[in-house]
């Protein structure tokens, strides 16, 4: 049977990280909740429907909302392509230090707070994160797909495209560009599962509290502020 000390540092591992986990899932979950129902309370709501009054500013013809629409869209794709590459270059220094989590693992003593430190363990550490960071690329690339397609088809004549179906491949890319980064902040706190639960727990508490700091802003916004 295993000694008291390992058990409890058993515990911490099986009850801190899957706390953390489901705070961070159940913040998002109740913000999509948010997001879906009374968008004007949330700040990606707000972005929603501003795009809306931009597609359609382009739409008619206004130029100085269009030009407006076209450097958000542009600074969108240049984000996204950023996030991108930072997942993939973040999932390959993961992958190098996985290779050697034999060697790794002599650099940290084992103790009650940096929970459990075997080579099994480092794998599944770093096993979770690197599939949180390829989701996360995988959303990105997605979105600055549907971006790049968006922005063919808006300049494109109505002939080939309708209004409807260039609005809906719009707004699918931001979204996917917003959930690939959503995804890459909740796998930093995996990433610091590598020096114990107790720091993926408060990094998860600390990166939720900021989250909705900016999520929510306070207020709703009003139709005029959309315009």
């Amino acid at each position: 049977m295993p000694s008291p000390k390992m058990a409890s540092i058993f515990y911490l591992d099986t009850i801190l990280v899957p706390f953390s986990l489901f705070l961070m899932v159940g913040y998002h979950a109740y913000l999509w909740h948010c997001f879906k129902n009374c968008p004007s309370k949330t700040a990606a709501g707000f972005d929603a429907l501003r795009r809306k009054t931009w597609f359609t500013d382009i739409k008619e013809g206004n130029d100085k909302k269009g030009m407006l629409a076209v450097q958000s869209l542009r600074n969108t794709q240049m984000t996204t392509i950023f996030t991108a590459t930072i997942t993939i270059l973040v999932n390959l220094s993961l992958a190098a230090l996985t290779n050697n989590t034999y060697k790794a693992s002599h650099l940290f003593t084992a103790g009650q707070f940096l929970g459990l430190q075997s080579g099994g363990m480092y794998v599944l550490k770093f096993g979770s994160a690197s599939l949180f960071l390829l989701v996360s690329f995988l959303c990105s690339s997605m979105g600055l797909a549907f971006l790049v397609d968006s922005n063919f088809l808006i300049n494109a004549s109505t002939e080939f495209s309708s209004s409807t179906y260039t609005a809906t491949i719009f707004e699918r890319g931001f979204v996917l560009a917003i959930i690939g980064k959503r995804i890459l902040c909740m796998a930093a706190p995996l990433v610091i599962w590598m020096f114990g639960p107790l720091p993926v727990a408060l990094s998860s508490v600390a990166l939720i509290w900021f989250l909705y700091g900016f999520d929510f802003p306070g207020r709703e916004v009003t139709s005029e502020e959309v315009i």
